[in-house]
């Protein structure tokens, strides 16, 4: 082990241990962290972006595009798969761990013989700040971590707000009801900045232009202000037409799944409505920004031999998206699933839209706290009818790890198999760690 990894280590692990203070819902830490910063927050322009599902592909394309368009683009998205550089990005680079390094000690530094007690998203989101602002970036597209209202980034004062969907998801911080999680998310609109939306909920909809029209923030929503058509789709990418303040034809995007033309016509309208607002973004940009954007963890192909595919579906709107996403671009292959949730998730409503796909399940736990074992997913997959689709209850086999359960895969595994591993961005980033990929403070991705 050289000594700058020992570093690295060693930064990583002071990080990992503020987890200590838990999730902490606002912003005072926060405030009080930028002061102590000099303000990195006000440094460049930049775009926030709630919702609970289709953040981090929304965010990536929209910074793809600025990018292309010439601007020096700072990326924050969370969770990492397996590495911690995957979470602070600019110009699509990860931060090296040597400036995650140096980062980490400035914060440290600042922090120690003060009253604060950061959590580890409050830090992190400092570091990212930090980090923008001393690059010089233009523009910053800032995914929230957790909610909207309290959350650690919504101190910033976006170009452009973006708002994915909305459904059930950390309930007990945010509520218990999709109107109660709406509030939250709503929290990062802002006075007279755009909102751009991609709910289809249309009670959600409404509770979005009611606390927008209270800010005089105008609102545009997918499907009604802009949309798209999904031309083609295959295991790699989708084709698309959009239209909105522009029409495009024959759009290539190197995702997959029908629910990337959503993510995609967001980006589009986004990045209209900031050159509606003097930006300049080219036709051209838009069409290689979607062409060129990169993200891991989306129905993401990790071994072809065998065929392995992994997706971070955490959540009941999500494991519904993925399902169907298989089935049109599938439809003929059997499914080995391997899933590991989280115990804190609604596990039933997860896991079932993929138990009703599948030909073969293979329940893991990844190695993690709050990861549920195997017994508890197997009772609860007991419960769960199977469709008149899959007939027949489906062989179920515990294992005692990802790694045993990928190895349990490949024995079932036949010329008309699929691999697919998903319930937890815990679960798919160890997979990734299994299967060669390098691991960087692989415990710690909320």
């Amino acid at each position: 082990m050289t000594k700058d990894f020992e570093k690295y280590d060693h930064t990583v692990n002071y990080l990992y241990s503020l987890q200590k203070h838990g999730i902490k819902l606002g912003l005072s830490n926060t405030v009080e962290l930028m002061k102590l910063l000099g303000e990195p927050h006000k440094a460049f322009r930049c775009i926030h972006i709630a919702g609970t599902n289709g953040k981090g592909s929304t965010a990536s394309m929209i910074a793809s595009i600025l990018n292309e368009s010439g601007f020096k683009t700072g990326l924050f998205t969370s969770p990492h798969l397996v590495s911690f550089t995957e979470r602070i990005r600019i110009n699509g680079l990860k931060i090296s761990e040597n400036d995650v390094i140096n980062l980490a000690a400035e914060v440290r530094k600042l922090v120690d013989g003060t009253d604060l007690n950061p959590t580890f998203f409050e830090f992190v989101t400092s570091m990212a700040f930090h980090y923008f602002a001393v690059h010089d970036v233009d523009w910053a597209v800032i995914e929230t971590g957790l909610g909207g209202r309290l959350d650690s980034t919504n101190i910033v004062r976006p170009e452009a707000t973006v708002i994915t969907n909305i459904s059930l998801d950390h309930c007990e911080f945010l509520g218990n009801t999709i109107s109660d999680i709406t509030f939250e998310k709503a929290g990062i609109i802002k006075q007279g900045v755009p909102l751009i939306t991609a709910s289809s909920n249309q009670a959600v909809i409404n509770q979005l232009s009611e606390i927008a029209e209270s800010l005089n923030a105008p609102v545009h929503i997918y499907q009604r202000d802009f949309s798209g058509c999904l031309k083609n789709m295959n295991d790699m990418q989708i084709t698309m037409d959009y239209s909105g303040m522009h029409r495009y034809r024959d759009l290539s995007v190197p995702l997959t799944g029908k629910h990337q033309l959503d993510n995609a016509c967001t980006a589009i309208r986004t990045c209209e409505v900031l050159k509606e607002g003097g930006l300049s973004v080219s036709e051209e940009a838009v069409v290689k920004g979607l062409k060129n954007v990169v993200l891991e963890g989306r129905l993401e192909w990790i071994s072809q031999s065998p065929p392995i595919i992994l997706d971070g579906a955490h959540n009941p709107d999500a494991s519904k998206s993925l399902a169907a996403s298989l089935m049109d671009i599938f439809p003929e292959k059997k499914i080995i699933l391997i899933t590991g949730v989280m115990s804190d998730k609604d596990i039933k409503e997860t896991i079932e839209p993929l138990v009703n796909i599948a030909d073969s399940i293979i329940l893991t736990k990844a190695q993690y706290e709050r990861a549920a074992s195997s017994d508890k997913l197997s009772s609860i997959i007991s419960t769960i009818h199977r469709s008149e689709a899959k007939g027949a209850p489906v062989k179920t086999v515990n294992s005692s790890s990802v790694l045993e359960a990928i190895e349990i895969a490949r024995k079932q595994c036949t010329d008309n198999s699929i691999i697919l591993i998903t319930g937890s961005f815990y679960t798919t980033g160890e997979a990734k760690e299994v299967l060669g990929h390098k691991a960087v403070l692989s415990k710690l991705r909320e």
